[in-house]
């Protein structure tokens, strides 16, 4: 599993920062759903209404597969 961040202005996006988000999330989760790495992204796509737009975000990872991930 993988989580994709956006990191709020002024915060370095580094090994420490994803190494703390995942241990933030072994603390706090089942161990099937925490992430076992991360993506910073400088700009998460949302739709105009400021919501996640989470296909776009799949498709970057999924690539052309002649399945889709629902």
């Amino acid at each position: 599993m993988k989580a994709v961040v956006q990191p709020i202005a002024g915060v370095d996006a580094d090994s420490a920062l994803a190494d703390e988000l995942i241990a933030f999330a072994r603390e706090r989760l089942a161990p099937y759903k925490c992430p076992r790495s991360i993506d910073f992204e400088p700009e998460l796509p949302r739709l105009p209404t400021g919501k996640l737009y989470k296909r776009l975000l799949k498709d970057r990872y999924w690539g052309e597969k002649n399945s889709r991930i629902v």
